[in-house]
């Protein structure tokens, strides 16, 4: 059976990113069936949405999707339900898709080329496992208005249920399986409940599916310091 893939280039460099990785992908696979479609600030040029409903139901039909970057100054003036990063959130909920993988590996040749010295990024190899459908993102209530003493304020609610850390705990846990064997879980347990519930549901899904797998928890700070070091 043919297999489709659908392009959505977005804005910005996105188009020419894009360009470039689809003719790769005509190599490699050059039966593959290509379609295209608008997301971002191309949506709300086109329809005046980032995302529009037949988008994302096309999406969710194909068997892969090539994205390339949403946003721009052009659009800096739309309102925010309705601004290109929108359009991509959408995608991400609409697609259920909440595991982003992030991997930070240092090819040999480019050592030299990164602003971080030798010693620091050579034999770099790390896979980041992004929890992306829940949380701040995504939850409710979120806004800006004006407080009982008419002062004006900003919110947002940041959420995560027991399954939606377990999920991607499971994925995190069968990555490094095929790794190192050990998973750093990072969050803000020590200012925030939402992070002191993280780590309790990690640890508890560790004991079930953890077999063989190295746990350790860091706090966000920390992290972001030894990434470096």
């Amino acid at each position: 059976m043919k297999q489709t893939l659908l392009l959505l280039p977005g804005d910005g460099i996105g188009p020419e990113v894009t360009a470039e990785a689809l003719r790769i992908c005509q190599l490699v696979a050059p039966d593959i069936a290509i379609e295209d479609a608008l997301v971002g600030g191309a949506s709300i040029d086109r329809h005046g949405v980032p995302l529009t409903d037949e988008t994302l139901a096309r999406a969710g039909e194909v068997d892969a999707i090539l994205l390339g970057a949403v946003g721009g100054p052009k659009w800096k003036d739309v309102s925010r339900d309705k601004r290109p990063e929108a359009g991509l959130l959408g995608l991400r909920k609409g697609l259920d898709v909440f595991a982003n993988l992030r991997p930070a590996y240092c090819f040999g040749a480019l050592v030299d080329a990164s602003s971080l010295k030798r010693d620091r990024v050579e034999g770099l190899d790390i896979m980041i496992v992004r929890e992306l459908t829940s949380g701040v993102y995504f939850g409710e209530p979120r806004g800006i208005d004006t407080d009982e003493n008419g002062v004006r304020r900003g919110y947002d609610m940041s959420i995560y249920t027991a399954p939606e850390v377990e999920r991607v705990t499971r994925v995190a846990l069968e990555i490094a399986r095929g790794r190192s064997g050990r998973v750093c879980s990072v969050e803000k347990s020590n200012v925030m409940e939402s992070g002191q519930f993280w780590r309790e549901e990690v640890t508890t899904v560790h004991k079930t599916y953890g077999e063989g797998v190295e746990l350790s928890h860091m706090l966000a700070d920390a992290c972001a310091m030894e990434l470096v070091r």
